[in-house]
């Protein structure tokens, strides 16, 4: 089946807004084959996560060890995926092969923010999801309210040139819906949420946002950086800055 007819007939099967359908929709569909999220664990990941933990535990969840997070993120990792008792949490590192190759001192960050985030990032998130057999859907965490090409994001999406659907259950979500679902369900912040935050990535590059600052405007401060490469465009992994159609 080609995929935007897919995508279409996906979402002509949701009745509703609702984020647990469109998980349901996506794991029970037979035209669809493996399906896995990657997840930075950050300031919003408790909500997608504790979602999929009640609709299918054992789901591939890809977290990218970087080797720069903060502790706390690392902890926050641990605590969060034994506490909503996910079952198939694959945590993936660079190549140490690599990592002395390109980057032995571990400061190429200080020189090539780009380089590194392919490094540590791009090139490893590439193989592991080569490794999953089947792959035919990956669930994001993109919403409408994050503005430009997500604005008109829907629930279930066809990239064709990877042959993979973009499965995105929080698409209609508001700031508040994220917040609320946080409180009723009791789920744990990110430690670092509390000192300023609101966007964390690895630590050499990520800092506090002051009161009325974008929520990324701790991340590669100072530069015209804007991505970090985990991203996808038009459903490949990217290497440099980007301003608007990131995917996961």
């Amino acid at each position: 089946m080609q995929l935007d007819p897919l995508a279409r007939k996906l979402n002509a099967r949701l009745t509703s807004c609702s984020a647990e359908q469109a998980l349901r929709v996506a794991v029970d569909a037979p035209e669809l084959g493996s399906i896995a999220l990657v997840s930075s664990f950050g300031t919003e990941a408790a909500v997608l996560l504790h979602l999929l933990a009640l609709t299918k535990p054992d789901l591939p969840v890809v977290f990218l060890d970087t080797g720069k997070h903060f502790t706390e993120t690392l902890v926050y990792q641990q605590e969060l995926s034994e506490r909503l008792n996910l079952r198939n949490v694959r945590i993936i590192s660079p190549a140490p092969k690599a990592l002395k190759s390109s980057d032995p001192k571990g400061r190429l960050h200080e020189q090539d923010s780009d380089a590194c985030c392919a490094l540590r990032k791009t090139d490893p998130l590439e193989q592991a999801l080569a490794a999953i057999p089947n792959l035919s859907a990956l669930i994001t965490g993109r919403k409408r309210f994050q503005g430009g090409a997500r604005s008109k994001i829907e629930v279930f999406e066809a990239d064709t040139k990877t042959g993979v659907i973009k499965v995105n259950p929080l698409a209609h979500w508001s700031p508040h819906d994220l917040r609320d679902y946080m409180e009723e369900n009791r789920l744990p912040k990110h430690p670092l949420l509390a000192k300023g935050y609101l966007s964390i990535g690895c630590a050499p590059c990520t800092s506090p946002v002051a009161a009325g600052e974008d929520p990324r405007a701790g991340r590669w401060r100072g530069s015209q950086k804007a991505e970090c490469g985990i991203h996808f465009i038009n459903g490949r992994a990217v290497r440099g800055p980007i301003n608007q159609e990131v995917t996961l």
